[in-house]
């Protein structure tokens, strides 16, 4: 069993509440992260400094990207994009702590762009449905072509960390965030469920506990008001 946490963007306390809810509940579980730690709130040093100390495992999503690129590609189109999604508010953060600006970008481009466990699979945005004729069927039992297509397809508007189109059946739950909702919402259809309930936009914070492709609980904690300050 896992714990997977939806979008934070910056809500470090609701983030710090949740965490502790869990691990008091299930102390043993590992948690994970679908990404998007950074932008649009206060507290994007607070959120990766606390993910990295917790040993929370996460894969970034389009955010952390377009905060990586804006200092080591800085005349590539994420670089640009990242000023018009957020990056005031994250620069805020790092005011006075710019020494720890490196190893932060590093453990983002570090990070896997999914995970594939027995539990589930975990990415920012998913696999989109319309690259199910690039891949054979099952998709996940063909690790090497599978890996080279999604990093091949990362800065596609289709791809791991910008999708928003159906995604595709993997024979396994698809645990993704990126598209907000108000609540938790499962497609059957294509055994994915998207876990994005917009804390940034003072929604909640949502944890889902998975096990073997089950939904074993849904936690979630109401945005609270020291991340909307």
């Amino acid at each position: 069993m896992l714990a997977v946490i939806g979008d934070i963007h910056g809500c470090f306390y609701t983030l710090k509440k949740l965490f502790t809810e869990l691990k008091e509940k299930y102390p043993g579980v590992p948690v994970y992260s679908v990404g998007d730690l950074v932008d649009r709130g206060n507290f994007s040093f607070e959120v990766i400094d606390f993910i990295l100390s917790q040993s929370i495992i996460f894969t970034p999503g389009n955010h952390e990207y377009m905060f990586y690129y804006f200092f080591h590609h800085p005349d590539s189109p994420l670089a640009k994009a990242w000023i018009y999604n957020g990056s005031g508010k994250t620069l805020s953060s790092y005011q006075n702590k710019m020494q720890f600006m490196h190893e932060h970008l590093k453990a983002i481009i570090n990070s896997p762009l999914y995970f594939d466990t027995q539990d589930c699979f975990i990415s920012h945005a998913g696999i989109a449905d319309i690259y199910k004729n690039d891949l054979p069927e099952p998709p996940l039992e063909f690790p090497s072509l599978f890996d080279e297509l999604v990093k091949k397809e990362v800065e596609n508007e289709n791809g791991i960390l910008w999708n928003r189109k159906k995604l595709m059946n993997l024979g396994k739950l698809q645990v993704v965030g990126h598209t907000r909702k108000l609540e938790v919402e499962r497609i059957k259809e294509n055994n994915s469920i998207y876990i994005d309930t917009a804390a940034i936009t003072n929604n909640k914070l949502t944890a889902v506990l998975i096990n073997k492709n089950k939904i074993e609980e849904i936690i979630s904690i109401s945005t609270l008001a020291e991340d909307t300050l």
